[in-house]
């Protein structure tokens, strides 16, 4: 792992450890401007984006203790930050008062290339599409600015496989920005991103988000304390897909059974011999005395999106594992295996 990976979590590790201020304060400083930038671009106002900031902080130092020691930690504030700015921008249009991308246009350096002014507004959500090797290794290239070896360090791959892994990422960005209309070469997209992507944070942000986030909220202002909420929320539930998904996958690799899947209102082709078919209308809680009856309930519960619920449709063993899974966080946040989901 790079030198700076390593450093990250070596700080984090004193922090969670020892509740070294000072090790916290480091991690704020060194990576304050890549939260800063990842908001901005989402939310278009400087205010927010830096709340947003703080959020992110203080979903860290509650989060230090339970965080895996090779969690490449630029990549986890990048997606934690998506998830606050989902939950800010879900707010101001219950407000009606979400900035217009005018804004956005009008904040822009009059140097910047036409390509970061198409691509700026989609970026966030483009890289949410990417697999998390690849929005790591995008990050970590095109964010921080790492040679191809120390990303191949921090992704546990050598130098060239690290080239070949940013160099398809990069690729797939471009065929995103490619369906919103956006045609661009890779070559225009990663000098873009490399040149526009970090924007500077508010001198007084540092000192402000360590203050904030070494009190874990505590005396964050409702505003801000109502965004951990819905940002933790969200991370809780993303989390639980990826799980959804592998019990899918674990069920289905029990049985040879083909699924097919109807919409309630779309015409309903021919099912084939030997295939079952699923109406999402008739999708409910089936219990899991066979495999077909575990599937079923399996989606009904991702339609019901209750964590409860979706525990409940785990088999015993299941269940067992997915204790075993969290066992670590459920220790270091004092709550049970329900109140993680």
């Amino acid at each position: 792992m790079g030198k700076m990976m390593t450093d990250d979590m070596a700080l984090l590790q004193e922090y969670a450890q020892r509740n070294s201020e000072e090790a916290f304060a480091a991690l704020v400083s060194q990576h304050v401007n890549l939260v800063y930038s990842v908001a901005l671009r989402q939310v278009h106002c400087p205010h927010l984006a830096e709340e947003i900031t703080q959020v992110v902080f203080i979903i860290l130092a509650r989060k230090a203790k339970s965080l895996h020691a090779k969690t490449i930690l630029s990549g986890w504030l990048c997606r934690t930050a998506r998830y606050a700015c989902a939950d800010a921008i879900k707010i101001q249009r219950r407000r009606q008062y979400r900035e217009q991308e005018a804004f956005m246009q009008s904040t822009l350096n009059e140097s910047e290339s036409e390509a970061w002014t198409q691509i700026a507004p989609l970026l966030d959500t483009a890289l949410a599409n990417l697999g998390e090797t690849d929005h790591n290794a995008i990050v970590l290239r095109f964010f921080e600015g790492k040679s191809m070896k120390e990303v191949g360090a921090a992704l546990g791959a050598s130098e060239e496989a690290a080239k070949k892994r940013v160099n398809r990422a990069v690729e797939k960005l471009q065929k995103i920005f490619l369906k919103r209309g956006i045609n661009s070469t890779t070559d225009a997209i990663t000098g873009a991103i490399s040149i526009n992507a970090i924007q500077t944070a508010p001198a007084a942000l540092i000192k402000t988000t360590t203050a904030v986030a070494l009190a874990k909220g505590a005396t964050a202002s409702l505003s801000t304390s109502t965004l951990i909420k819905g940002a933790l929320k969200i991370m809780a539930w993303t989390k639980m897909k990826t799980a959804i998904v592998v019990s899918v996958a674990v069920v289905l690799a029990g049985t040879t059974t083909t699924l097919v899947i109807q919409h309630q209102h779309q015409p309903k082709p021919p099912v084939a011999s030997g295939q079952t078919e699923f109406p999402r209308a008739s999708w409910t809680f089936a219990g899991y005395a066979d495999p077909q009856s575990a599937v079923l309930s399996t989606l009904w519960t991702i339609k019901q999106a209750d964590g409860q619920k979706i525990a409940d449709s785990f088999t015993p063993e299941l269940q067992q594992k997915f204790q075993q899974m969290f066992a670590k966080q459920m220790q270091a946040e004092g709550k049970s295996f329900i109140e993680i989901l």
